[in-house]
């Protein structure tokens, strides 16, 4: 069921990260969803929902896992936002994994690998884990093909 459940919720990351590619970002999408205290997937419970946005609000530090970590963390009232899942398509950098940490997010659900920058298996942070004082689970590749497929597009597009 938990499978179903991580398929429904990284295809609406997909379609923020075709909003993002829509804008002109590069083609990341996020949500931060409560976790389940029943068996049904509802979309009451998707604290918030986004995309990169660095280039149109000219902020290095937008990127959807912020984001959606920010607009969450206004909608509750708390900077902590513990029992919550974190879908994102592409594999989060380490500005994102701190913020992750930070934000208290317990579990961490990304699509494709991101080689270059990501922190969490391309350039694992668990390396040094021990000295921080919050983990959370982490599941790689749920759909990634398609996250995948997206920034490929993006970025021939962007070259062509």
């Amino acid at each position: 069921m938990i499978q179903d459940e991580d398929r429904y919720y990284m295809t609406l990351a997909l379609e923020q990260a075709a909003l993002a590619a829509q804008s002109d970002e590069v083609p990341v999408g996020a949500l931060l969803v409560k976790n389940k205290s029943s068996n049904a997937m509802s979309d009451d419970r998707i604290l918030s929902a986004g995309f990169n946005t660095p280039i149109c609000l000219h902020d290095p530090t937008a990127h959807a896992e912020i984001v959606v970590i920010r607009t969450a963390a206004q909608r509750c009232k708390n900077y902590r936002l513990p029992d919550t899942t974190l879908y994102v398509t592409i594999e989060p950098c380490i500005m994102c994994v701190g913020a992750i940490i930070h934000a208290r997010v317990s579990r961490v659900v990304f699509g494709a690998p991101e080689p270059r920058a990501g922190a969490l298996i391309s350039h694992p942070y668990n390396q040094c884990h021990q000295c921080f004082n919050h983990k959370f689970d982490v599941k790689a590749g749920v759909l990634a093909d398609s996250a995948s497929y997206l920034m490929k597009q993006f970025f021939k597009r962007k070259r062509g």
